[in-house]
């Protein structure tokens, strides 16, 4: 009997590149996104693959509910659930964010994973068996400028998925965290609110991770023994490292000293 995959934010970038490759290893697939036109092109696509498409917006709690509710027999016993959907808006201080763009990504990275978790969690219990796979990055560990909300919400997904597994310890149900750093997808695109030409401005110069990269790491994760938990996975281009502590001096200090990079 084949497994089934519920995957949000399908309609590209890392969601498009989960479906594609549990796809091709035989995989149910229950495909969400909001944009119907993606959805229905993406399922003509996996011609071939039991697939289930439905529009959802991960934001309203009761358009989850439906869809769980709503699933065609065939795929309600849900094997993983890909907590996929997600976004960046904005790169601005603290100070000059918009704060209708920190709702969308509190509304959207947290609350909208802990709709679908809440909901797909139960069956998954009761059968104990199942995976949640939740989509971090690595703003959820490391500050930089502007990633204020953002990282914010990806801190939250880190420290969910570890108190999941500490709910979870009494079952075979098994919970994953990936942490991807700097990838090339639509990400950038829709942080700076469509500008391509600012956020190719991210990538030159730089060879990123790409979508087919995660979803070998979140087949993997899914590939090993029952009894194996891979709890985080944290993944950098080999281009991508960690900065160096920012100290401002005023203008009248003299030369930085050799531990100056020192906390």
């Amino acid at each position: 009997m084949s497994k089934t995959i519920l995957i949000t934010g399908a309609t590209s970038g890392f969601g498009r590149a989960c479906a594609e490759r549990f796809a091709r290893e035989g995989w149910q697939l229950i495909i969400t996104g909001r944009r119907q036109q993606r959805l229905e092109e993406l399922a003509e696509q996996l011609a071939g693959t039991p697939v289930h498409a439905a529009r959802l917006d991960v934001r309203d709690r009761g358009q989850v509910r439906a869809l769980v509710r709503d699933l065609p027999p065939g795929f309600r016993e849900i094997d993983v659930l890909l907590n996929n959907a997600g976004l960046a808006l904005g790169l601005e201080g603290a100070h000059e964010a918009d704060p209708d763009d920190w709702e969308t990504m509190i509304d959207t990275n947290i609350k909208g994973l802990c709709h679908l978790t809440r909901t797909i969690l139960p069956a998954m219990v009761e059968r104990d068996r199942g995976h949640i796979i939740n989509m971090g990055s690595v703003a959820g560990i490391y500050p930089y400028p502007g990633a204020n909300v953002y990282g914010g919400t990806k801190a939250f997904v880190r420290q969910f998925s570890r108190n999941l597994i500490a709910d979870l310890v009494a079952t075979r149900i098994r919970v994953t965290n990936i942490e991807p750093g700097l990838a090339e997808s639509e990400f950038s695109i829709v942080r700076f609110h469509g500008d391509r030409a600012r956020a190719s401005q991210v990538y030159q110069g730089t060879d990123p991770l790409t979508p087919a990269d995660i979803a070998e790491i979140v087949h993997w994760v899914t590939s090993v023994p029952p009894h194996v938990n891979i709890n985080t996975v944290e993944v950098m281009p080999v281009c991508q490292g960690c900065a160096p502590f920012a100290i401002h001096r005023r203008p009248e200090a003299g030369p930085p000293g050799p531990d100056s990079g020192a906390p």
